[in-house]
């Protein structure tokens, strides 16, 4: 089994060594960068699984460089800050971001979070090899094995690792309404809180790569005090 590798982007040093000794001594190859230059070099150098990225770095922040990144990728993205402030958690998760974890934090936490994420898109690659490649709807195509979606003119759109997920529940699912209590266990793998307001943002953000009228979507419709439900049929191939 190959090892994971991941990148740490953090202009505190001590936070970043820390983190990458922890990873490493648990099985990962870990690589470091202080700031979003060292970050792009690093990836175009190496073959990187999962990005832990800061939010207040110099130069451009971690909101910027996660927004820059999603545009070129899927890749999963864990955002870290010291700020734990709920407009600083939707900003990251309407940036693409995967996961959230506010400073201070124990090692072992991250630890999990990198597992979860990894397990869930690792997972989900492993799963369509034994079924179906390509979900087909409204004229939208979404690819399983690259993870993105072609829109009706054959042109990609890339999707987050998170948009990703909940998309192809929606499409494993349709006609079928579900609740933001299922939609953050199916893709999340845990309870919702009261306040957790990521599966509206994810979906928020899928509606508007399917260039939906936010005040009458067609494809993914609200339910009201019910959840969210995908009203159109689903083609597998």
């Amino acid at each position: 089994m190959d090892t994971n590798q991941i990148l740490i982007v953090d202009d505190d040093r001590e936070i970043r060594t820390l983190l990458a000794d922890y990873l490493q001594a648990n099985g990962y190859r870990c690589y470091m960068a202080a700031e979003g230059n060292a970050m792009w070099n690093t990836l175009s150098e190496h073959d990187i699984d999962l990005v832990v990225l800061d939010l207040n770095m110099p130069g451009d922040d971690g909101l910027t460089l996660c927004r820059n990144l999603r545009a070129k990728s899927s890749m999963p993205v864990i955002m870290l800050t010291a700020r734990n402030e709920p407009l600083d958690r939707i900003l990251g998760l309407e940036m693409g971001a995967d996961d959230y974890l506010p400073k201070p934090f124990e090692p072992r936490e991250l630890l999990a979070r990198i597992r979860s994420v990894l397990r869930r898109t690792s997972g989900q690659a492993q799963q369509i090899n034994d079924k179906t490649q390509f979900l087909k709807f409204s004229g939208w195509t979404l690819d399983l094995t690259a993870r993105h979606l072609v829109d009706p003119n054959q042109m990609v759109v890339l999707l987050s690792g998170a948009e990703f997920r909940m998309l192809k529940i929606f499409l494993e699912h349709p006609n079928r309404v579900l609740n933001r209590d299922q939609l953050l266990n199916m893709t999340q793998g845990r309870d919702a809180d009261p306040f957790d307001r990521s599966i509206d943002i994810q979906i928020s953000r899928i509606r508007q790569k399917l260039g939906e009228d936010a005040r009458s979507p067609q494809i993914i419709k609200t339910v009201r005090n019910g959840g969210y439900v995908l009203a159109v049929t689903v083609e597998a191939s």
